[in-house]
């Protein structure tokens, strides 16, 4: 989701009206993405280093993130799709986290698609944290990877196929990046408040077109690291997982009275 402030700023406004527009955009987005059989999408909306921007910045970001999860977690359901925020929650604003358990709770059962939020993500950090706790015997690959998903607050999911940057820079800025391993990437010159459909469309075909093969010939996920087969053959379609244009546990969240709007 990288390119809102810039986005702003090249029209004369204030940088929180980038913010305020990308989050508008979101909805054709989901929309699409559900429409083109996508069942996972991760979307990059506050890194665990934008605690270092500025503070009316970071907690208009914090308030944004909060209206969102609010005015669209009911919508969400209707539409199928199920909400969940990914990265650290212990220096979240009280009434963000709030926010989060209940949009979470409220569209739990929805399958359309899974969209996660990442929210004071870092992936590094959450590398560390699992490696911390590995002890003396270490991890399987498997139970890393699971280990992995419960340090960020996420349902496990499979490796994202596609990773997106809008904005126009080139890199992954410690996103996913365990998981990228064999991800595809696109980078993107729209800025993230522009990008709507059709140009979602556009990088889903562009994925269609590449060949993947994981190391090998026959385009197989490596079984080591997943129990899901990539084929070259099937594009960004049912079971895909695609990145960003860049789930805690559910089983605590689930014994406090969650079904009233916070």
């Amino acid at each position: 989701m990288d390119g809102n402030g810039r986005w702003a700023e090249e029209r004369g406004l204030p940088r929180a009206a980038g913010h305020r527009h990308g989050a508008e955009n979101l909805g054709s987005i989901l929309e699409c993405a559900g429409s083109l059989g996508i069942q996972v999408l991760t979307l990059y909306a506050f890194s665990s280093d934008n605690w270092r921007r500025p503070r009316a910045e970071v907690e208009g970001l914090m308030e944004l993130f909060r209206h969102y999860l609010r005015s669209e977690a009911r919508r969400c359901r209707r539409r199928g799709l199920r909400l969940q925020v990914i990265g650290r929650r212990d220096r979240l604003p009280a009434a963000l986290l709030r926010a989060v358990e209940w949009a979470e709770w409220i569209t739990r059962r929805q399958r359309r698609l899974l969209v996660r939020l990442a929210i004071d993500y870092s992936a590094r950090w959450a590398i560390c944290s699992v490696a911390a706790g590995a002890g003396g015997d270490g991890f399987s690959a498997p139970a890393f990877r699971q280990a992995l998903a419960r340090v960020i607050h996420s349902d496990p999911v499979r490796d994202p196929d596609l990773i997106v940057r809008t904005g126009g820079e080139q890199r992954l800025s410690d996103f996913l990046l365990w998981e990228s391993a064999y991800s595809e990437l696109v980078f993107s010159p729209c800025m993230f408040p522009d990008f709507g459909p059709e140009q979602l469309r556009s990088v889903v075909a562009e994925f269609g077109r590449r060949r993947r093969r994981f190391g090998g010939l026959d385009g197989t996920a490596p079984a080591a690291e997943s129990d899901v087969s990539h084929r070259t053959d099937k594009p960004c379609g049912p079971g895909s997982n695609a990145g960003s244009i860049g789930v805690g546990s559910r089983q605590a969240v689930e014994t406090k009275r969650l079904d009233r709007e916070p």
